[in-house]
């Protein structure tokens, strides 16, 4: 396989089952989202990955965040890319290797992890049903080239995002609206009183939008 990952089989056994794929932030790792996973549905495969650049010890990253002398921070896009497509190509292996639905697929990712899940879905919406984005925001630059040609009418997207969020801050959130309506991709955007990481209510409401929107 080409990341690593750990996994929680479903509970609830059936022909094929959904897979809900977690991808962390920068500088966390698969453990991280990965504590939620009993309290998800029963009936997902629950497969949480590593990103494949690693920082300190026990810490990684998806792609580079590098800062210029003005302390401005920008994102290494290449290796943005690189992973978008490592994680497609992960999705590949996983529906290779455990009985998963293909056409039920969920992303949740945080912060960078929320960004690629655009990104990827995006770019391969046929691979993609629906994404849980906490704390992320939209880099279209990211996504593959012509993405506005591809078909979203069964791609579905939580956002969620902190008001007080110090890392991104939560105007680059409040965008991310405006531009799925363009693209015409259904969503439910929901804003918490907390900072950059995920409220206790916003975890119970993604996991409500799961259940309704199977």
């Amino acid at each position: 396989m080409s990341l690593h990952y750990l996994i929680r089989k479903p509970k609830i056994i059936l022909d094929k089952n959904p897979l809900l794929l977690l991808l962390h932030g920068y500088g966390s790792n698969e453990e991280d989202l990965f504590s939620f996973a009993s309290e998800l549905p029963e009936e997902y495969f629950i497969v949480s990955a590593q990103a494949p650049y690693p920082l300190m010890y026990g810490s990684y990253a998806w792609y580079a965040i590098n800062f210029d002398a003005d302390e401005n921070k920008f994102s290494d896009i290449n290796q943005a890319k690189q992973s978008r497509d490592l994680i497609v190509n992960f999705i590949d292996e996983l529906t290779a290797k455990y009985p998963i639905d293909s056409k039920k697929v969920t992303l949740i990712g945080f912060s960078q992890g929320a960004i690629l899940s655009y990104a990827i879905a995006l770019s391969y919406p046929e691979k993609i049903s629906k994404v849980v984005a906490m704390s992320g925001y939209l880099n279209v630059e990211m996504a593959k080239e012509n993405f506005e040609q591809n078909d979203f009418s069964s791609l579905t997207i939580f956002a969620s995002h902190g008001t007080v969020d110090q890392v991104i801050p939560v105007d680059w959130a409040r965008k991310i609206g405006p531009a799925l309506e363009r693209f015409g991709i259904n969503f439910t955007y929901k804003e918490y009183p907390v900072g950059h990481g995920v409220a206790p209510q916003n975890f119970y409401d993604f996991r409500n939008w799961l259940e309704e929107n199977k």
